[in-house]
């Protein structure tokens, strides 16, 4: 018997908590969620009230065994999941589960795993908060309808294996509308102007002052003859204004803003912060990493207050309250900070230690004094015009939370902690110009999502909550809708105009423009899939539905509103749309047509094929005898959306003849699994290198003797006694094939040493290979 068990979601947290608890305490930890809905027939009773039918996940089956026999051991058992909606749903499952009386329980929640916060918990525990558990049950039924009632419309309207999310799928709109907003763009362009200018000092000694043209020109001609102004051109100061200004330090850490700051100055994904911040927090380093307050506690300012003053002093210290802002802000604590303000760093893994300095800095800032700065703004005259150049500096006269930390944002050109330097100059000062610099510059297009910038955009339109943003973007990466990946830019020229010495030049020069590195794009199959929902389900794909069913779940948490009346309300009208689409929306397989093949006068169009996006050259007939359609599977980097008739055509190239080698023909194709190369009715596949558009015959015998060396060494030993019986070497080490079935070699017997019996023992007393059906059924 044990007086107290204490049961927790992780064995890290277990641990922790174990070190600060007696021994009358035992420790143990549920693995997460003991049991969720069934997998079959819905899991939802629709009829009965849209109840949940929970089972115990196979893989917990050991664990809540082992839970049960705990509990009963005990007198009392402590509930001591994460104070969120999910942590209080586990709490709940657990009660239910273990079948544990209301007298036996006691539920303890704490934002950090310290001791005092854990013995705070012990004395003031309180009951399982059912609107908490409703909340979280109301989401977890939502996305099991739309789930289960879209994914059935989708495999039957636009391709098998295909599934949808209530979330999920209004992020990926965000990302294919993104993309269209660039791939409509139009891009302008004018010229910018920056004038050199020297400014003498008392000492006779010259600072260079660069100063840009208040106005931009739009053609190559305004710009050229603003330039030929200048030549005969006076400059003159004609005002300088000197004005303070301030800084102030960002809020501590939430959920997004964390996933922000991580991926930008950490290079982090939003999954890898949570993991590495949910490890943070399990050994006890920094308080809860699920929330949405920006509020500190008293004893967290105390501690930072002489945390800034012992490495700074005094005048470094600003304590400030912040305030949670949105509206649906749940689990209203604590920011993400340090347990221990007064540890900077903290024992762990590299990623540990970067993630915890960050959240530490960002606390200290957060209560650090305003930076105080100063900036010039100088207006310089043109004689012969009435453009004026503008010359801006800033510089920081007491520098204050800088000092420990900036904020940095999605789109990064200059240092936020950089100074710019404005010599002194007064009005009415005579300028010397040495040069004026006219460059062609370009309009930018929006932006690409980084996962970031999409937790931003999730949170600014109310979409989701703290738990549910790394989730989201994990799934929809998963589930092949939007990709995540590095591409080339591509070269642009721009004029530059320069005047120097009374003459100016014009050169052309070259950039690298569009370059995208770690950065969100929609997949042939995220778009149409985008579209359809669009199309036949508009309502759970609008942005202010969704935000507004979160408002929901934090209604019903807050005991407003009862879950079933609020699923009822979605499922009525939600239903009848699935009944609708299923009986009346057309197919869509995203195709379009680029137009006719000069050669064939066949149609050549695009769309999604079975195993993705492919191109199609002329049409499907009914009529006996017509011609097939012939096929080909889009290049990496080709789209349905932007592909032209051209590239498509070259698509139809393939299969290629390379020549001939030992008197047979050699061909270049791309099939199911990639580019390949056929000889003598054998296929090699090609390189990551290699282009089947371009290779040559001497590559692709290099690469048919490569696979005939490797085939040599993957036979092990043959048999006179029956030609079908092969030892071979294989992926996983040596085995034996008999027919077109395989067999186990057991690891204490050595391959080649097998005889013609000793294999046939092997096979006789092996079980039956499972067959891959059965498998992936």
């Amino acid at each position: 018997m044990h007086k107290n068990l204490v049961i927790v979601e992780s064995p890290a947290k277990a641990k922790t908590i174990e070190g600060f608890l007696g021994k009358d305490y035992v420790v143990t930890s549920s693995m997460g969620h003991v049991r969720d809905l069934e997998k079959k027939d819905f899991g939802i009773d629709i009829e009965n009230n849209y109840q949940p039918r929970y089972k115990v996940s196979s893989d917990k089956k050991k664990i809540v065994t082992e839970l049960k026999k705990l509990a009963k051991e005990a007198e009392t058992v402590w509930l001591a999941s994460d104070e969120d909606r999910e942590g209080e749903a586990i709490a709940w499952h657990l009660k239910e589960v273990l079948k544990l009386k209301d007298d036996k329980i006691k539920r303890i929640v704490f934002h950090e795993i310290t001791k005092d916060a854990i013995t705070r918990a012990v004395k003031n525990p309180r009951d399982i908060d059912e609107h908490l558990v409703n909340a979280q049950q109301a989401r977890r039924v939502l996305d099991r309808i739309v789930g289960f009632e879209v994914s059935p419309v989708l495999w039957k309207k636009v391709k098998p294996s295909l599934s949808a999310g209530r979330v999920q799928s209004v992020a990926v709109r965000l990302i294919v509308e993104r993309e269209r907003e660039i791939r409509d763009f139009n891009t302008e362009t004018w010229f910018r102007v920056n004038g050199y200018f020297l400014v003498p000092d008392e000492d006779g000694n010259t600072t260079e002052l660069k100063a840009e043209l208040s106005k931009r020109f739009t053609t190559r001609e305004e710009a050229n003859a603003f330039l030929e102004k200048c030549k005969s051109a006076e400059f003159k100061v004609s005002d300088v204004v000197k004005k303070p200004g301030k800084r102030t330090p960002a809020q501590p850490f939430i959920t997004s803003t964390l996933q922000q700051e991580a991926s930008r100055k950490l290079g982090f994904s939003v999954s890898q912060t949570m993991a590495v911040a949910q490890r943070l927090y399990e050994s006890g380093k920094i308080t809860y990493m699920r929330t949405d307050s920006v509020n500190l506690s008293g004893l967290a300012l105390n501690t930072s207050k002489q945390k800034i003053t012992e490495l700074h002093g005094e005048n470094y210290v600003k304590i400030r309250k912040f305030k949670t802002k949105s509206k649906g802000a749940q689990e209203a604590h604590e920011a993400i900070r340090p347990t221990y303000m007064e540890n900077q760093t903290v024992p762990g893994s590299s990623q540990e230690q970067r993630l915890y300095e960050l959240i530490w800095k960002r606390t200290i800032a957060s209560q650090m004094a305003d930076a105080i700065l100063e900036r010039t703004n100088v207006t310089i005259d043109v004689s012969n015009a009435t453009e004026k150049f503008q010359a801006t500096g800033e510089v920081i006269v007491f520098d204050g939370f800088l000092k420990v930390y900036i904020e940095s944002t999605d789109d990064e050109n200059t240092n936020a902690n950089g100074q710019t330097l404005i010599p002194p100059v007064h009005v009415n000062d005579a300028l010397e110009m040495t040069s004026v610099v006219s460059t062609q510059r370009f309009s930018q297009r929006p932006p690409r999502y980084t996962e970031a910038s999409l937790v931003k955009r999730l949170e600014e339109l109310g979409i989701g909550r703290p738990s549910t943003y790394a989730p989201t973007i994990t799934t929809v990466q998963n589930r092949n809708y939007v990709v995540k990946e590095e591409r080339p830019g591509v070269e642009r020229n721009f004029t530059v105009l320069t005047l120097k010495d009374g003459k100016i030049k014009e050169e052309e020069k070259t950039e690298i423009t569009g370059a995208e590195k770690n950065k969100l794009f929609p997949t042939d199959i995220g778009i149409v899939v985008n579209d359809f929902l669009m199309d036949n389900f508009d309502e759970i794909m609008d942005y202010n539905f969704t935000a507004n069913v979160e408002k929901e779940f934090d209604d019903i948490a807050d005991g407003k509103m009862v879950w079933n009346e609020m699923i009822d309300k979605f499922y009525q009208p939600f239903h009848g749309k699935v009944e609708h689409a299923l009986e009346n929306a057309e197919r869509s397989k995203g195709e379009r047509i680029l137009g006719i093949d000069p050669k064939t006068g066949k149609e050549v169009s695009v769309k999604i094929g079975r195993f993705g996006p492919l191109a199609q050259l002329g049409e499907v007939s009914q009529d006996e005898g017509a011609e097939k359609p012939q096929f080909s599977s889009l290049r990496t980097g080709q789209h349905i959306e932007t592909i032209t008739l051209e590239e498509a055509l070259d698509l139809f190239k393939l299969p290629r003849e390379l020549g001939e080698y030992e008197g047979k023909k050699v061909t270049v194709a791309i099939g199911r699994f990639g580019p390949y190369v056929r000889h003598d009715n054998k296929f090699v596949s090609l390189g990551k290198e290699d282009d089947p558009y371009s290779v040559q015959l001497d590559r692709a015998i290099e690469l048919i003797e490569a696979k005939r060396e490797k085939d040599r060494n993957a036979v092990v030993k043959i048999f006179e006694e029956d030609a079908d019986l092969q030892v071979l070497n294989g992926r996983w080490g040596p085995y034996i094939k008999h027919g077109k079935k395989n067999y186990k070699i057991p690891k204490t017997t050595k391959a080649e040493e097998l005889t013609f019996e000793d294999c046939m023992k092997i096979i006789e007393t092996s079980p039956e290979p499972k067959s891959r059906r059965g498998r992936k059924k």
